[in-house]
């Protein structure tokens, strides 16, 4: 998982606008040259805004030892991995669903047909969702 990762660099993306939770679409791509040279870049589909950075293998990276011991410790938490990964997935995907909700009642069409009592009962629900999600980040799937 992402506690795992070794950072090699990093660059941010600014100038993009607010917008609701999900909606920003960003394309990063990761391409490693015959030299072993990598270069990465963002870009945020609907203003066009861009940045990248290129990493090279300088003095301080990991060594080939190092490579290949973290490539077989990879394979051998795989299984694992796989695991954390589906749970995962299953928290952001019920995350995004009770904030989409959220948002969906907030909108002008859903305030006029959805009565008060009806929208306060969806609204607590999807507070309590999401304090649970943070309180039980360990979870598992189901």
């Amino acid at each position: 998982m992402t506690r795992d990762n070794n950072l090699l660099g990093k660059f941010n993306l600014d100038g993009i606008p607010p917008m609701p939770r999900g909606v920003p679409q960003i394309d990063v791509t990761f391409d490693i040259d015959a030299n072993g040279i990598l270069n990465v870049s963002a870009v945020e589909k609907s203003t066009g805004k861009e940045n990248k950075i290129t990493i090279t293998n300088d003095k301080g990276r990991l060594s080939q030892a190092e490579i290949d011991r973290m490539v077989a410790e990879a394979d051998k938490y795989k299984s694992e991995d796989e695991a954390n990964k589906v749970r995962v997935e299953a928290k952001n995907a019920l995350e995004n669903y009770a904030y989409s909700l959220r948002n969906s009642l907030n909108e002008e069409k859903m305030k006029e047909s959805i009565p008060k009592a009806d929208k306060k009962v969806v609204d607590d629900k999807v507070t309590e969702v999401i304090q649970w999600l943070d309180a039980h980040q360990s979870s598992e799937k189901e």
